[in-house]
């Protein structure tokens, strides 16, 4: 088994169902609030439900041995609420610093009566491919379906990081990915085969 994948346990609602769809996969991945366990982890994954000030809050405490993950070049993946917590702020919670690894914010979601927010459910994913971003965890994925469940969407400064979007009212940014760096706002252990596909992408970049 491949191990190795450290999965940030901050009191997420949903880090069991991430743990379990790597443990599906073959990966020996460990959930872990201990320092010293994620400063030796070779990838870190941020799952997350909830308000992004609350997540900002209960992530406090493990935000310098992120940076530090990040900055000798290890993979991170952020999923769902994990994916806005690597912008800057949110609209959700203002005055809250996200962690800024992504220029750009989070907006809610103005829409005719014609879309529900939440944005819930099964969509189909675009993936963009630009000369700025990596989509290579993506492999597989253009033009399938997958799961969601969000009222805020991402909207960076720089949208050739997007490396996929959604159709929901307009384009909407639902994946990013630069260097070592990578984020889904839909859940891929929800998302059934292809969802799988994709941790099994990011966990071969390590």
């Amino acid at each position: 088994m491949i191990s190795d994948v450290v999965v940030v346990d901050y009191g997420s609602g949903n880090l069991r169902s991430i743990f379990n769809a790597f443990k599906r996969i073959g990966v020996d991945v460990v959930l872990s609030s201990d320092e010293s366990v994620l400063a030796d982890a070779d990838a870190l994954v941020i799952p997350g439900v909830g308000s992004f000030g609350a997540a900002m809050n209960n992530l406090s405490p493990f935000v310098d041995v992120i940076r530090s993950h990040v900055d000798v070049g290890k993979p991170l993946l952020g999923i769902c609420l994990g994916l806005q917590l690597l912008f800057e702020s949110s609209e959700e919670s203002v005055g809250v610093d996200g962690l800024g690894f992504f220029e750009g914010s989070c907006r809610r979601f103005v829409l005719d009566d014609s879309f529900k927010v939440p944005h819930m459910g099964w969509n189909q994913i675009r993936v963009n491919d630009t000369l700025l971003n990596d989509v290579s965890i993506l492999d597989g994925a253009d033009g399938r379906y997958m799961y969601f469940v969000h009222s805020y969407y991402v909207d960076p400064v720089c949208r050739d990081y997007v490396t996929a979007f959604c159709d929901y009212g307009g384009d909407v940014p639902v994946a990013v990915g630069r260097d070592n760096l990578f984020a889904l706002q839909f859940h891929p252990e929800k998302s059934g085969r292809v969802g799988l596909g994709i941790l099994r992408n990011f966990v071969d970049l390590i």
